[in-house]
């Protein structure tokens, strides 16, 4: 289950989004590679929890070797790991006049420069793929209210939460100008491109959204 809460985009803000309210996930907590091996071991597998934690750990290190030897690396029905470039622009590859040429390096181009480093920095590009799809996850997920979103609905409407409590009790009663509830959900004020998830111009949901198989790399 994905609890939800609402964040608010600034009614100061220039942005079309202004005022807005989107949706947001409330992340309940973070697995390290000890908290999967612990998770993994209670599956009645055959495997200790020390023997899963070094499969991980080393597992991790072999994808980040062979994504900086160029290759990919699909974990079937989780995601594509691969890496990725943010490129400069080069106007031509070799400039006579400051007899420079186009190189596989990274680094910034100076003032006027034509030519240089080709590339600003690498990242690693996840896209979800096979069962972790965007369409596969739409049809599995079950999405859900946080406890303190809930109330304050209840209280946007003028009447009870789930629990009995009377509008207004234990909630913000101004649902126009929401407070941030923090880890525990509720709602929040943000900026655009500053929000939980992709700021509250990212009307498309967390983190920008997926990408499939046949999706290209984004420079």
């Amino acid at each position: 289950m994905i609890e939800l809460y609402l964040s608010k985009v600034t009614e100061t803000s220039e942005s079309e989004q202004a005022g807005k309210l989107y949706a947001r996930v409330s992340y309940k907590q973070t697995l390290g590679v000890q908290e999967m091996a612990k998770h993994m071991a209670e599956h009645n597998t055959a495997f200790s929890e020390g023997l899963i934690t070094g499969i991980l750990i080393d597992f991790v290190k072999c994808v980040r070797e062979q994504v900086l030897n160029g290759n990919t690396v699909k974990i079937p029905d989780l995601a594509i790991f691969k890496a990725t470039v943010e490129a400069n622009a080069l106007e031509t590859l070799y400039d006579a006049q400051q007899d420079k040429q186009a190189t596989a390096t990274i680094g910034t181009l100076p003032e006027g420069a034509k030519t240089g480093a080709a590339v600003k920095t690498v990242k690693l590009l996840a896209q979800s793929t096979g069962e972790f799809n965007r369409d596969e996850l739409k049809k599995d997920v079950k999405l859900s209210w946080t406890d303190k979103t809930r109330e304050q609905i209840a209280a946007a409407k003028g009447g009870t939460t789930e629990n009995g409590t009377t509008s207004g009790e234990g909630s913000n009663t101004n649902p126009t100008n929401p407070t941030n509830g923090g880890s525990g959900g509720g709602t929040g004020t943000v900026t655009p491109n500053n929000g939980d998830n992709g700021g509250g111009s990212n009307t498309g949901g967390d983190n920008g959204g997926d990408n499939d198989d046949d999706a290209g790399d984004t420079n």
